[in-house]
């Protein structure tokens, strides 16, 4: 079933689904056989499917789990990609908002963890790269292989990272920096040493951080956090400039 936009359906089907009103998506789904599965498709081209629909940003939206588990209990794919920005799955958006409890909801109805070519990459990689820490917790405590350094430097995984810095070939010196970028943004003070004596540059800035260099990237207001710029400080990183 496809249906456009601004289709009375699709528009009853996407309230019904922002607003977490049950009892009218079940009608909806009684009196619409395949809705559950529809390609709602936009203006500028593209679609999105209902299961796309409770997991678009900024996530959260009321009864979100629950609608999930109506959605796959009546048939939709938990699988299927939606053309709208981007070819990705609902994992991969629930992913990407940090909605630890809908992104569960679609583990549970089948979704790939390790389902490829997000904006980043895997759901995984979508998690950290948008530091949305419950919804990566919870990929990697239900399976998801941390496939890239700067996922374990990201995480805290120090089992992974050693892994992974023994690997052969050993990783270039850019891929210990980025990790290193990545360990300070999240606040892991002694995974950043084990980097930067493994000669990660302390300056190294990714080319999608937009320039700033670990000092800048710390992301947080805590104790955790005040660690990673005292030692960073500590360690000949310069200052922001005022």
């Amino acid at each position: 079933m496809t249906l456009p936009e601004g289709d009375q359906v699709a528009i009853e089907l996407l309230l019904a689904i922002r607003g977490g009103d049950i009892p009218t998506l079940e009608r909806l789904l009684a009196e619409h056989p395949g809705l559950e599965r529809a390609r709602v498709t936009g203006r500028k081209g593209g679609w999105r499917t209902p299961l796309h629909m409770v997991t678009d940003w900024p996530g959260f939206f009321p009864n979100g789990p629950a609608i999930v588990r109506l959605l796959a209990a009546a048939g939709a794919d938990p699988n299927e990609r939606g053309l709208e920005p981007r070819s990705e799955t609902a994992l991969h958006w629930a992913a990407s908002s940090d909605d630890a409890e809908v992104a569960e909801a679609l583990i549970d109805a089948g979704a790939d963890i390790h389902g490829p070519e997000g904006s980043i990459g895997t759901p995984l990689a979508n998690a950290i790269g948008y530091s949305c820490w419950q919804v990566a917790r919870l990929l990697v405590a239900r399976g998801a292989r941390i496939e890239r350094l700067w996922q374990a430097a990201a995480l805290g995984d120090r089992g992974r990272l050693e892994e992974l810095l023994g690997a052969d070939p050993a990783p270039a010196d850019e891929e210990i920096s980025q990790a290193f970028w990545h360990a300070c943004q999240a606040g892991h003070v002694r995974i950043a040493a084990t980097l930067l004596d493994r000669g990660a540059d302390i300056e190294f800035s990714p080319e999608y951080a937009g320039g700033q260099p670990p000092i800048q990237a710390v992301d947080g207001t805590g104790t955790r956090h005040q660690a990673m710029l005292t030692w960073l400080k500590d360690h000949g990183a310069a200052e922001p400039s005022q």
